[in-house]
């Protein structure tokens, strides 16, 4: 079995072809060809850490994501993580890719799903909010797909903010943010925040997408985007234990509308939407199909 690298399992998924792999995984889920059990988590018994692990099973193959994430970790990252791909036939270890680049990757490409699904009819300034791993695939992925493209970036290190800026992503225009008045045709939140980062008026001219608050106790887009926007999650299983923004703001989950559904039609041109990403096991297998492709 083989083991890919974090480089490696960077340049076996290009962003355009895994987006066409999670159509097919997300249509796949909907329907229940791909099967997706309530994701396991355990905490270290010292309760300085904590153990994810996700399993998908699909008619082709089957996928196992075990995450660890350390917070006190000083000599090694906070999180470290594998993606095993197994042959669905008969059980056999295929090989194994860095889990921490392919999370970033596929959810990035989410976004990137939920951009082209949603976006306003000019797409032109992006703000982009926070600094960390997040935000720099995303901006990956806005160079691979978006050329042209206008991004501010909000963050509260001006620090790391500039070192986002200086990785000069040759197909943008990447700056900091200077006036919070701007308008921007989407807004992208890929924070861990426990407080409100974005809360404007809801506008069928803005598309708010919300990456992180992956927890009941997290927030980063505020309730009056929520609760007058058609909202929108990419797992309308897990979403309602893990989508802090729409928990917080008390939402009606007959009113939230899912990724699938939405392939095939678009809003009405006056509805504000707010596309909320939480994440499922089954993205990961649509990462490793993709790769499938490159090593067989």
């Amino acid at each position: 079995m083989s083991f890919l690298s974090a480089n490696e399992t960077r340049q076996i998924l290009p962003f355009q072809p895994l987006i066409a792999e999670l159509r097919t995984a997300i249509e796949e889920y909907r329907d229940k060809v791909i099967i997706c059990p309530e994701r396991l988590v355990v905490p270290s018994t010292d309760r300085t850490g904590t153990v994810l692990s996700m399993v998908a099973c699909g008619p082709d193959l089957i996928t196992h994501k075990l995450l660890s994430i350390f917070p006190e970790n000083t000599a090694l990252p906070t999180l470290q993580g594998q993606v095993t791909c197994l042959d669905a036939r008969d059980g056999r270890f295929l090989f194994a890719m860095d889990g921490i680049t392919a999370t970033e990757r596929r959810t990035a490409a989410i976004s990137m799903l939920g951009l082209s699904c949603f976006r306003p009819t000019r797409l032109e300034h992006v703000l982009l909010i926070g600094t960390g791993a997040q935000a720099r695939v995303h901006l990956e992925a806005l160079n691979e797909l978006y050329p042209g493209l206008s991004v501010t970036i909000r963050g509260r290190n001006a620090g790391r903010v500039q070192s986002l800026i200086d990785n000069r992503y040759h197909a943008l225009c990447v700056r900091a943010e200077s006036n919070s008045a701007d308008h921007y045709d989407a807004v992208i939140s890929v924070t861990s925040s426990r407080e409100i980062l974005f809360n404007q008026e809801a506008s069928p001219n803005t598309l708010v997408i919300g990456v992180g608050a992956y927890r009941p106790d997290m927030i980063e887009i505020g309730p009056k985007i929520v609760l007058n926007s058609l909202c929108v999650v990419d797992d309308p299983i897990g979403a309602p234990h893990e989508a802090g923004d729409i928990l917080q703001a008390g939402k009606k989950w007959s009113d939230i509308g899912a990724l699938a559904d939405f392939f095939l039609k678009r809003p009405a041109q006056n509805q504000p939407v707010f596309f909320k990403s939480v994440g499922c096991a089954a993205w990961d297998l649509a990462a490793c199909r993709l790769a499938m492709q490159s090593l067989q």
